[in-house]
Order: C-alpha cells, then structure tokens, then sequence
C-alpha cells in the first residue's frame, strides 16, 4: 500500500514557476515507478512525467518537455515536479500516482491504467 498526499499548487502568472511535492508513506514506495498526471475541467487525465524507481531514468509528455522536471527522493519518501514556463494551458489538477507494477521494468508507465495508487491532487491555476 502507498498513501500519497500532494501539495504546492496555487495561482502563479504565466511564464512563473512552481514546485508540487507528493509525499509517500507505505512499504512500497522505494519499489514503485511514480508518475503525476493532470487534468483540466472537461478533459481526461493526462500523463506528465514518470521516474523509475531508483530515478535513474525519467519521460515526460511532450507537451511539458523542456518546462517540467520530475524527481525523487526515496530516502524522504517523496517526488517533486518542477514546473518553469508555465502556461494557462498548464491549469488543472495534478496527481501523484504510483506504479508497483512497474518497479522492475524498463518500460515508462504512461497510462492511468499502470498507476495503483493516486493522491488526492493538488489545483495549478495559471492566469495569463
């Protein structure tokens, strides 16, 4: 099991920056691929960015490529996205999601589908 608690969303002005931290608890964290998704009013939930469980190797949708980077910190159960350039199309709310299923692979988990676990979100509002 993993709980998942999202925070550091907020308002910020386009082409501003932000920094979302997800905190894990549970055994199965440190054996997890974690991921965050977003989604906008009236849209599906879409992937951002993943992190293998030792963090050696990261994906990020194409959409943010170059603006968001994901990390993690398996000694503070925790994974941050790093969000610079922001736009109003970056506004929705972002999840956390973990992937157990996905701990000894080489393959990047891109679909709600390969997350178990979700937080609760966290609201990103960028004006322009």
């Amino acid at each position: 099991q993993v709980q998942l608690v999202e925070s550091g969303g907020g308002l910020v002005q386009a082409g501003g920056s932000l920094r979302l931290s997800c905190a894990a608890s549970g055994r199965t964290f440190s054996e997890s691929a974690m991921g965050w998704f977003r989604q906008a009013p009236g849209k599906d939930r879409e992937f951002v960015a993943t992190v293998t469980r030792r963090a050696f190797n990261t994906y990020v949708a194409d959409s943010v490529k170059g603006r968001f980077t994901i990390s993690r910190d398996n000694a503070k159960n925790a994974v941050s996205l790093q969000m610079n350039s922001l736009k109003p199309e970056d506004t929705a709310v972002y999840y956390c999601a973990a992937a157990p299923r996905y701990a000894g692979t080489y393959i990047f988990p891109k679909s709600s589908d390969d997350y178990d676990y979700w937080g609760q979100g966290t609201q990103v509002t960028v004006s322009s």
